[in-house]
């Protein structure tokens, strides 16, 4: 019987948080030349907005937070609209997020951005060399948190996807400075770059296999799968209720990124890849690996024989799900998908995030779940996945 009291022993890997950029993270670290053209924050209309070389980009000047500088967690509105002097300190500092991990009994954390969108797909700028700036001045940034941190903090990478060369030679550079997975956009093909399964990305998948970097799709990865609340809701609901069934909405969007990968056979290319869905639960996979198996042979009979394994083998061979908010049905996926490719996670600081009584939440819905496993779906499989040093 899995406790609080059981719990407090194993050290937690929270597999998705987020962190909220400094308003000089970029400014602070570029070039004289470029100083004016990195994000930063600017007067736009009469509204203070990150902006790249002049031009606004979709988010005010906010902390992307629910968590308030005195500990208390707002509602969701709060984080489209409070500052980062309003935030709790723990959403932008080493120190502060390590002592509220410390005080929430998590060992360590992974971590991904806001401002260039979570898969980076978010840039009003053309400009290729001012675009890679921006992403190798955060890469840095990154490293730089995660040695803050005391290696106890792990910010996933993001890669110029626009340009596969530099992708590639900037996976290599994040692996020299300690960083250990990256983080892309799920559908190259809204900037009309070919989608994940075709060959161009094959160099990309080579270079992450070889370096053992686990490839993550953060739900909202992209122009098409953050386009949840326009889509997903019927307009006669009020702002809220679209928020609260967007979000959910928004989570089921990895099932096509998913399935995508699966199909067009990027792991049967490349057998050594991991796959992260993160922040989109686990309740959905066991249907959907049911659906894409049945599928494959019932209305793709004969197209799929370059696949060698069934698509819920190769999930169990080389993708990971995050889960957090589940509760009555946990067990039940996790007897589903086995033990070794379920991640936990807490969103902090974001609307849906189990702050403040995190591991209070996870006992709940491992109370039949036996120690061991536990260990491994709270701690050891990230452990494991990342390289940490647990």
């Amino acid at each position: 019987m899995a406790n609080k009291q059981n719990l407090s022993g194993i050290k937690v890997v929270d597999a998705d948080t987020h962190l909220t950029e400094a308003p000089d993270l970029w400014t602070s670290r570029a070039p004289a030349a470029w100083r004016e053209r990195v994000p930063q924050l600017k007067v736009i209309d009469g509204v203070n907005k990150w902006a790249i070389d002049g031009v606004p980009m979709r988010l005010n000047a906010q902390a992307s937070s629910v968590v308030h500088k005195d500990g208390h967690k707002g509602p969701c509105v709060d984080a489209m609209t409070m500052t980062i002097e309003q935030a709790h300190p723990a959403c932008y500092e080493a120190g502060a997020r390590v002592a509220m991990m410390d005080k929430a009994g998590i060992w360590a954390q992974i971590a991904y951005p806001n401002i260039l969108g979570f898969g980076g797909q978010r840039s009003p700028t053309n400009d290729p060399e001012l675009k890679l700036m921006c992403i190798e001045i955060f890469n840095d940034a990154m490293a730089e948190f995660q040695e803050r941190s005391g290696n106890r903090i792990f910010p996933m990478a993001l890669i110029p996807w626009w340009d596969i060369d530099a992708a590639v030679k900037e996976v290599r550079r994040v692996k020299a400075l300690g960083l250990r997975g990256v983080n892309t956009n799920s559908d190259p093909q809204d900037q009309n770059l070919p989608d994940l399964g075709e060959a161009h990305w094959y160099p990309l998948w080579e270079t992450c296999s070889e370096l053992g970097l686990p490839v993550n799709f953060h739900i909202g990865a992209s122009d098409t799968s953050s386009s949840w609340f326009g889509t997903a809701t019927w307009p006669s609901l009020n702002t809220n209720q679209k928020v609260a069934l967007g979000s959910a909405m928004l989570f089921l969007g990895n099932a096509r990124v998913l399935g995508n990968l699966i199909y067009t056979g990027v792991p049967e290319r490349f057998p050594d890849l991991k796959f992260v869905s993160v922040e989109s639960g686990v309740g959905w996979i066991p249907f959907v690996l049911e659906m894409l198996d049945y599928q494959a042979n019932e209305t793709a009979l004969g197209s799929m024989s370059a696949l060698t394994l069934r698509p819920s083998e190769y999930f169990k061979r080389q993708f990971y799900g995050c889960f957090w908010f589940e509760k009555r049905n946990f067990a039940r996926s996790l007897e589903a998908l086995g033990t070794d490719n379920l991640l936990f996670e807490t969103d902090f600081p974001h609307p849906t995030c189990l702050y403040p009584n995190a591991m209070e939440h996870a006992a709940e819905a491992l109370h039949d779940v036996d120690l061991e496993t536990c260990r491994k779906v709270l701690g050891g499989n990230a452990a494991k996945l990342y390289s940490l040093p647990i």
